[in-house]
This record gives structure tokens, C-alpha cells and sequence, in this order.
């Protein structure tokens, strides 16, 4: 339903944390202009944490706004409370979005059993495709191949991102439940082995940066041309790791800042990047060809 390079896009705030609108609108002209094939809107490099509910549903219906059709719209919607990511999801549904990512119920540590009923439970109540979340490096709960594969037999459950970088585990997933749901990259380090493997895309933290490359990139490698994706990724590489050297999305808001494109504001509990860590972004911008505005 959805494939290609999607971005895990930012959300663009002033100094004093507030949302930059201005910001936001020039972000999705650029990511259209550069090929992007979806936007997913406050997921986690969205600051989806720091947002309140207001704040959350808002951003969301600006993005579908701004995109106007022209690309999908993913809005991340999970909680760690069903009733809570139920009504996230429906505000999503209601602004326009073409699908919602649901993240695992972080903190409280569900069992398989609870995931598969939260999952459930959200897409029986609002009937928007939905594409599950697993990150368990962020959220301390793994979903277990097995309940992915349950959770597939769901109609408007569509797709899965993969945030693990166990390549065995989406050569499994693939053979198990690739022809159910569609099967995408969280990790961009492992992303492009991914999409050789089976993968439909890349929810993408790099493409915030690189819109064009990373798209070129899923491409290639979806038309199972390797010379070229690894040609592409080699470029890439870097942005891949030092983008991670402190918390997502603290890195890259960072490196946009320095492209001229958002201003440098990002909320608490996270901070602007520490200094010892300007210099590996900035030779990774430079490694991928980017351009920046000072």
C-alpha cells in the first residue's frame, strides 16, 4: 500500500519549543520537490512524546493540509494506553491521513497476548490502515514474529515497521506474512539489506536530510538492483550512524538546523546535539554531498 522511502519526519519548532508552522510547510514542499514517497507525521522523530494531545492531532492535520494528496500521509498515533492511541488514531483518521503508525505500548511492558489484543482493539474501533511499530530498543517490549503474523490476519492492519535490525528476523517475517502485510525498515543502517530481502520500504530517519538519495535508494533496491542501492548507500552510510550518536531526534534536527531549513528549537527532556558531536554530523552531511547553510 504504502512503499518507498518514507520520512520519519521532524517536527519544526522555534527556540521556545513552540511548533514552527512556517518551518513544517517548507519541510513538506521540500520533501515532495525531492521525491519522498510518504510522510510519517509525529512518530518518534516527530517528537510525538513531548507533543500533547492538542498539539499531536494538529500537526497531524497540517501535514495532511500542506501534502494535499500529493504523497500518503502516516500519522503515528500509539500510546501506551489503548484507549488513549484509539483516540489518536481516530483525530488521524478525521484530519485526512491515509494511515496510522501504532507503536508497542512502551513502559508498562505488555505481554504478546496484550499487544495482540491492543493492536486489535485499536483496529476493530477505527477502521484507517493501520501499520504496527517495533522498536523495542525505545519502548522496553518486544512483538514476537509470531504475534505479527496474528495481528496480519487483521484487514486494516497493513503493514509493519521493523525498527530491529535483526536481518533474520525480516527474512522470517517476509517468508511468514510478506504476502499479508506490507514489511518496512525501521533501522537505516540494516535498511537497504531489508528491502533486498523483500522489504516495501524505509521509515526513515536519514531522509530527512537526504530525500532524494534515500528514495533512489528503495528504488534500486526494491527493482533488486544491488550495485546500485549499495553505490547510493555507500554515501549514505555514515548519516546512518552518526545521525544516532545521541537520542533520535536530537542529531538531525540538528543537521537541518545547520541545512537552513528548521529553526533550532527541540523540547525537554532532550537538548540541542553536544558539541563533540558537530563535527561527525557535519562530516556525514558532507560524505552524502550536503550542502549546508553556513
Amino acid at each position: 500500500m504504502f512503499h518507498g522511502s518514507m520520512v520519519a519526519l521532524v517536527t519544526p519548532m522555534e527556540a521556545d519549543g513552540s511548533v514552527s508552522d512556517a518551518s513544517l510547510a517548507e519541510l513538506v514542499e521540500f520533501h515532495i520537490q525531492k521525491g519522498t514517497d510518504a510522510i510519517v507525521a509525529v512518530g518518534t522523530t516527530g517528537e510525538s512524546a513531548t507533543l500533547d494531545f492538542d498539539e499531536h492531532c494538529e500537526v497531524i492535520r497540517k501535514v495532511v493540509d500542506l501534502v494535499a494528496g500529493r504523497i500518503p500521509v502516516i500519522a503515528g498515533t500509539g500510546a501506551n494506553s489503548t484507549s488513549e492511541a484509539i483516540e489518536l488514531t481516530r483525530c488521524a483518521m478525521q484530519a485526512g491521513a491515509d494511515a496510522c503508525l501504532l507503536v508497542t505500548p512502551y513502559y508498562n511492558k505488555p505481554t504478546q497476548e496484550g499487544l495482540y489484543l491492543h493492536h486489535k482493539a485499536v483496529a476493530e474501533a477505527v477502521p484507517i490502515p493501520q501499520i504496527l511499530y517495533n522498536v523495542p530498543g525505545r519502548t522496553a517490549v518486544d512483538m514476537h514474529n509470531d504475534t505479527v503474523v496474528r495481528l496480519a490476519e487483521i484487514s486494516n492492519i497493513v503493514g509493519l515497521k521493523d525498527a530491529t535490525g535483526d536481518l533474520d528476523r525480516a527474512r522470517d517475517l517476509v517468508a511468514r506474512c510478506g504476502e499479508k502485510i506490507d514489511l518496512y525498515s525501521g533501522d537505516d543502517a540494516t535498511a537497504m539489506e531489508f528491502l533486498l530481502l523483500g522489504g516495501k520500504g524505509v521509515i526513515s530517519v536519514t531522509a530527512n536530510v537526504a530525500p532524494a538519495e534515500m528514495h533512489q535508494m528503495c528504488e534500486a533496491a526494491m527493482r533488486g538492483d544491488r550495485a546500485a542501492a549499495e553505490a547510493i548507500n555507500a554515501r549514505l552510510d555514515l548519516l546512518h550512524r552518526n545521525l544516532f550518536l545521541e537520542a533520535n531526534p536530537i542529531p538531525v534536527k540538528w543537521a537541518l538546523e545547520q541545512m537552513g531549513l528548521i529553526p533550532p528549537g527541540i523540547r525537554l527532556p532532550l537538548t540541542r546535539l553536544s558539541e563533540r558531536f558537530h563535527a561527525p554530523v557535519r562530516e556525514a552531511l558532507a560524505a552524502a554531498g550536503i550542502t549546508l547553510n553556513a
